[in-house]
Formats: structure tokens, sequence, C-alpha cells
């Protein structure tokens, strides 16, 4: 395999010994090996849990890996150019700035830390805060903030109080990396205090840490990116799920001091559950499909009515994420669910046989003489118990019940019966239509009411087993190019 990277960078190759790519220890992996190693661009100042992690990895899966550990901007420099499959960052902007630019799609949080003022066991210069970094008898030892993390968010701190300049032009000695200016403090000493991440000076024990409020006052989140460019995506999100696994990787981070996140429940094959409005099911399944085959995961699914899933919700189940054909069946089980989002739109809409014969123009129509009818079931379906609120504001509900002659369990099936000529007409929801009318198997009326639209929200379970890999599917149901699937299926797009 060749590497685009310039011939100065120096890469520490991490090998495995013994039978080569065969698993040696522990579970199996069902990935397939392919022999070539996982490249990852790593932040100098995580480089102690990384390494561990790594190790520990590549003893249970016979993967190897090539690492540059560097600064979180000249790491992100590097990869523009250089390829690769993971980028771990100090701070998330650069997770940000590398998707904005193409270069990183998935990305997940792992731990969080904050800036200090480090200084020598004992303080000799007795430095108590930031004031003290400016006094002419102290060495001052900084990072980049072009290169390393810590710097760049400490400047973005206390840069809008002016307290940013004075102390950049006090440097004494500037540095690649929060390790070196630790190195410098500690071991070194050429200087007498610098900024670290608060997790690094916990990992010397011959620094002392100084506390400032100005920067901890914004905790940054170490976070772990897969590259556009990684031709082994499924491998690297494998070694993703384990990193952030709150009974694997996790562990070696909270041993250095890290705050970590609330990981995943170690699985090797993770099964995640999807309970869906029958009406939104058709808008996410092909994402859904995507998320499987790249994650190596298995996305269980539940569509129907809506009033059916919320019954199986209150009588104990808890899926990962329900999107709901309506807000108000997402009321019925909220306390399950952290918030939710609004995702889509869809009209209601009345229904006829391909040539309305009964010229039927308004839901006021529905109450003529001699209709046969469909309605959805309030107690089942979204659409159902929207219908009822609809028919009853306008006091039309019984005239039109007189008529209905079946109760539809979803809209979809509601449908049916009149695309096969067994009734007059329904109301249904306009993404219902969309493939029969296009074939002019049914004609569509619109209603002239604002309150005849359903909302179709989605929210995340609050006792997930695996809230990092939930949000991923999470946000790949939200992304652009599941938006274009939407519009596809008729729905109107809410997320921005």
């Amino acid at each position: 395999m060749k590497f685009g990277f310039a011939s100065a960078f120096v890469f520490s190759v991490l090998m495995l010994t013994g039978l080569g790519f065969l698993l040696t220890t522990g579970e199996n992996s069902t990935l397939e090996q392919t022999g070539e190693p996982l490249v990852i661009y790593c932040a100098a100042g995580i480089r102690l849990p990384v390494e561990e992690v790594l190790e520990e990895y590549e003893k249970q899966y016979g993967v190897t890996f090539l690492t540059k550990f560097a600064g979180s901007g000249e790491l992100k420099s590097d990869l523009r150019v250089g390829g690769g499959d993971l980028y771990l960052a100090a701070d998330v902007t650069y997770l940000i700035e590398t998707r904005e630019r193409g270069l990183v799609r998935e990305f997940v949080p792992i731990a969080h830390q904050y800036p200090v003022i480090a200084v020598r066991k004992g303080n000799p210069k007795h430095i108590r805060g930031l004031e003290d970094l400016q006094r002419d008898d102290v060495q001052l030892s900084l990072a980049d903030p072009d290169r390393a993390a810590v710097s760049k968010v400490t400047r973005k701190l206390l840069k809008p109080s002016g307290q940013w300049e004075p102390i950049w032009k006090r440097v004494a000695v500037q540095r690649g990396t929060v390790n070196e200016v630790a190195n410098d403090i500690a071991k070194l000493a050429s200087g007498d205090a610098g900024i670290v991440w608060n997790a690094t000076a916990g990992q010397y024990d011959d620094l002392e840490i100084i506390s400032v409020p100005e920067l901890e006052q914004s905790p940054n989140q170490i976070t772990i990116g897969v590259l556009e460019s990684s031709k082994q995506p499924t491998r690297a999100l494998h070694f993703i799920r384990y990193l952030t696994s709150r009974d694997r990787g996790l562990k070696h981070f909270q041993k250095f001091g890290y705050k970590i996140v609330n990981g995943d429940k170690w699985v090797e094959k993770p099964e995640i559950v999807v309970f869906s409005g029958g009406l939104n099911f058709p808008a996410i399944e092909e994402t859904i499909e995507e998320f499987e085959n790249r994650e190596g995961v298995t996305v269980l699914t539940t569509a129907g009515g809506c009033g059916t899933l919320v019954g199986q919700m209150k009588a104990g189940a808890h899926p990962d994420i329900y999107f709901s054909c309506d807000v108000s069946f997402m009321s019925d089980v909220k306390d399950l669910f952290l918030d939710a989002v609004n995702v889509s739109q869809t009209d209601m809409v009345i229904i006829t046989q391909k040539g309305n014969e009964h010229r039927i123009q308004t839901i006021k129509d529905l109450t003529q003489q001699g209709l046969e009818l469909a309605l959805c079931d309030p107690q089942k379906s979204a659409l159902g118990r929207l219908t009822e609120q609809l028919l009853r504001k306008h006091g039309l509900l019984n005239g039109v019940r007189a008529n209905q002659t079946v109760t539809g369990p979803t809209a979809a099936e509601t449908v049916m019966y009149v695309v096969n000529g067994k009734l007059d007409a329904a109301i249904v929801y306009k993404a219902n239509t969309i493939h029969q009318a296009k074939r002019g198997n049914l004609e569509v009326i619109p209603i002239d009411d604002p309150d005849a639209i359903a909302i179709q929200p989605l929210a995340v379970g609050k006792e997930s087993d695996f809230p990092l890999l939930t949000e991923r599917l999470r946000e790949q149901i939200l992304s652009a190019n599941s938006k274009k699937s939407f519009g596809k299926f008729g729905f109107k797009w809410l997320v921005e």
C-alpha cells in the first residue's frame, strides 16, 4: 500500500507478533481481514490511552495500525494529501471543519477535557492565574494555536476579553504539541508554566494544575472520525465502536483522567431497534439498509400503525429510535425518549376512484348519502386520530361516519380499498398516494384546512444500550441524502 505522506513525517507502526492476521484471542470478528493496516492520525496529547486501545484491538482482531501523532491542526493539514482511515482530534471543531471540506464522514465523541495552567510541582514561581503568565520572571511555554488544539481553544476563549494577546506575546518557548509543553515544564525545566489539557497535566507526576475559570467554561470534546478516503470504512467503524465502548476502549481514557462520554455497550455485531410509523418507513428503508452495510450492524425495524406501536411501548418495548407518523403519538411516549426533531410533513387528502363520479371536492361532500368510505382507526393510527379531530372540528364526524363501511388499519391499506374499486373515497396522507396517483389509479383532492397535516418527529430512546451508534443512524436519517428519499415519497422536509 502506498501512502502520500511527505518523507519528513514519522509514523509509528504498531505491528502484531505471532500469526499475522489470524485472530489470536477473544471474540471472533465477522469482518473480512484485508491485510492492510488502518491509517490513523491522532492528536499527540491523547497518545497514552490511544496506544493502549490500539494494542488491545490488535491482539483481539489481528489488525495493524499505521499511526501519526501530532497536533490536531497539523494533522488536519496532513490528511488532505495523505489519505487514510481515521482522524482523532483533541477538539470537535477540527472534525466539523474537515467534514465541511468533504474529508470526513462520520465522527463520534470520546471524552472531554479543558485547558489549565501547568506548573512544576511545588509551584516555585507562585503562579495563581492568567495574569501571572505575563510576569517578566515567568518563562512561558505554549503550543502553536495553528497546530495544536489546546492553544486554539485557549485563544478562542481568551481573545474576546483581550487576555490572549498579552499572554501570547510573553511566550518564550513555542511548541507543536501539548505534550511538548508539558515536558518543557515537568522534565526539561525550559518553562516555568504553560497551558495544557487538564487530562494531559494529570499524566505527569511532576506537574501541578492551576485551574482557570475562564478556561473551564467550555469543555472540549475529543472526537474521532472516518475519513472519506478510507478503503476500509466498515473496519474503521468497527474500531470506533470498540474505542467508544464503555466496557472496552473508554476504560483506558478514564484511567488517564479523561471525562468519558456515555459510551455504547460492547457487542461484536450490535442490533438496534427502530419503531416507525407505516407512513414514514418507505422514506427511511433505504437509508437503514445503507447504514447496516456500512456499519456492519443489524437494524431491527417494526413498521405499523403508531397507535399499535405506542401500545407496545407502553407494554414495555423500548426501541432505540421511534419515528412517529405525527407529533400526537410521540407525545404519548415522550418520557421514553430524548428531545424529538420534526423530520417531515405530509398533507391529509381525500382520495376517490378515478373519475370522481360523486364529484367530491371537500370533506363536507363525504356526508352525501350513498357513499362508501374508509377511515383509519383512531386508536391504532395517527391518521385515524387526526381525521377524527378534523371532522369533529367541522361538525362532520357523525355524518361522515354514517358512510364509513371500512376501518382501515393503516393509510397504505386504506388507499388500496379505493384503488381496487371497493370503496368510493377515503381520507389518507398525500404521501400514501404518490405512486398510485402517478399511475392514474385515483383522484387526489386537497383538504383546505391548516390542521389537515401530519408532522413526523423522530427521537432516540433514553435507555438505549448503543447511544453513540443510534445517534449515527439518527444523523443519517436527518442527512441531505435522506432528504432526497423523503422527497421521492412525497414528504415535505422540515430539518434545517
